[in-house]
């Protein structure tokens, strides 16, 4: 770019999406970073442009006026030329330079070919979202074992489902809508298995009563599921997967309130596939290193710590979204908006946002993030869930680190996930502790809230990248020259 960058945002999903078209509507050169091949991030998430007629997933989305509008807004800056927009760009990593920041990332366009990419601006803005939070149980590593965020990309990238007979457990009204829309593809939902109780909520009736949205997007799932015939089952979880090549059943239990299976309600579904989901987990690989500090959220996760304007504690860096806390699209475009404000506030831009305007898009803001945390709290990870873990249950799949090997470490004196994999390697693998970090850190130490190692770079990357990092020799993977700096 050959204009002044005023703002790196990371991240095109709701959050990121609507910080950029408000720090854009208020003046502000915008480069806009995602790792997609198009914006809306997971949330609205689409087919591909030359299939979107022939998968139609319009019933999975809520928010596609806003959607629309945001994509349209963007659009427009883009062709004014306000707003250089990078998709296909993956983030490795993110560090102080001067008085502004440098965001390194790797230009993956044209794979398997890449080339590196630095962006520099004097604030950066990180709305990386969250990823699925699975737990293990016996045979959660059988192919056709899904997360429920992977059955639902699945449906909205493509209109695949990934089984014809399918059962869902776990916690969180997440379930509900993964199962409408399976039921609505003709699959068959055997059962969704929520671990926690209905009655839960009546003890966070404030958020539930402010809210009324919720209940009616509530109302809707219930009634499809009634209206498919989807049993929904609640405090039952699934404690157990079984087959030889893939999953061909499932081992279901009542739970007591604190999470053992009860004694004689076991028993055996049939199934082609499973989607399991214990809610998600704050990405916050970019911030972490740049020493932003975390606080304790709900759902037993570190989140990043903001002030009222989505400010996090290094001058210059913003955060929104589910980085500060798992809370939803409604709540990641509200706190968007907000973080852009603060950009144009704190940048003296001409066309900051009225005092009235910010104080709205805040108590909106506050009012979802009071809903998020009572379903947090309505919906927690059962404390006794690691007896449903035999020894041999795999927990880091990536090194083949069983229950047992980390009960093991804890007894020689392991007190966190870090000291376990020092010990065991668990979260030393191709994921880097993404996917068993959470359960590792419930294996030994539920008192604090899970808070990831930190990682220099955040996402895998090619030694021919790494290599167009050396001054003056910018470099590819296929040894062209395709450094690019702004």
């Amino acid at each position: 770019m050959s204009e002044r960058t005023d703002l790196v945002v990371v991240g095109a999903g709701p959050a990121g999406l609507a910080a950029a078209v408000t720090a854009l509507n208020g003046g502000l050169r915008v480069v806009l970073v995602d790792s997609g091949a198009a914006v809306g991030g997971q949330y609205w998430r689409h087919p591909p442009e030359h299939a979107s007629a022939a998968v139609p997933t319009d019933d999975l989305h809520h928010g596609l006026r806003t959607y629309r509008a945001l994509c349209g807004a963007s659009a427009a800056h883009r062709a004014a030329g306000r707003l250089d927009l990078r998709l296909e760009h993956h983030a490795w990593s993110a560090v102080r330079e001067g008085d502004g920041f440098a965001i390194h990332a790797v230009d993956r366009r044209d794979a398997p070919r890449e080339s590196t990419v630095v962006l520099r601006a004097p604030r950066l803005l990180v709305a990386t979202g969250a990823h699925d939070r699975p737990l293990p149980f016996p045979g959660w590593d059988l192919p056709g074992v899904l997360t429920v965020g992977g059955l639902q990309a699945l449906l909205k990238g493509g209109g695949v489902t990934a089984g014809r007979r399918v059962a869902l457990g776990g916690t969180g009204p997440f379930l509900l809508p993964v199962a409408a829309g399976l039921a609505a593809r003709g699959v068959e939902v055997v059962a969704v298995c929520e671990a926690a109780h209905p009655r839960a909520w009546l003890r966070h009736p404030g958020p539930l009563l402010r809210n009324p949205g919720k209940w009616a997007e509530g109302a809707g799932y219930a009634a499809a599921l009634v209206r498919h015939r989807v049993p929904v089952r609640p405090r039952t979880a699934i404690i157990g997967a079984d087959g030889d090549d893939r999953v061909t059943s499932v081992r279901i239990a009542s739970l007591t309130p604190d999470g053992h299976p009860r004694p004689g309600t076991r028993r055996r579904v049939e199934v082609d596939a499973v989607g399991v989901g214990w809610g998600f987990v704050p990405r916050l690989d970019l911030l972490v290193p740049l020493g932003c500090a975390l606080t304790d959220s709900a759902d037993g996760n570190a989140v990043a710590a903001v002030d009222a304007g989505q400010r996090t504690t290094v001058p210059g860096l913003y955060a929104a979204g589910e980085t500060c806390g798992v809370g939803g699209a409604a709540l990641a475009v509200h706190e968007g908006r907000l973080a852009a404000e603060s950009v144009l506030a704190d940048s003296g831009a001409a066309r900051a946002p009225a005092h009235r305007r910010s104080a709205a898009v805040r108590s909106e803001a506050a009012r979802h993030r009071a809903f998020a945390r009572a379903m947090a709290l309505a919906h927690p990870i059962p404390p006794a869930w690691p007896s449903w873990l035999s020894d041999d249950t795999v927990v880091c799949r990536c090194e083949e680190v069983t229950a047992g090997a980390v009960r093991a470490a804890r007894a020689a004196g392991a007190r966190d996930h870090r000291q376990v994999k020092q010990l065991t390697r668990a979260g030393m693998g191709w994921c880097q502790g993404r996917m068993c970090g959470p359960a590792v850190h419930c294996l030994t130490d539920r008192e604090r809230a899970y808070e990831p190692a930190e990682r220099l770079v955040a996402t895998p990357v090619t030694l021919g990248a790494l290599a167009g990092l050396d001054e003056g020799r910018p470099a590819s993977t296929d040894g062209g020259e395709h450094h690019k700096e702004c």
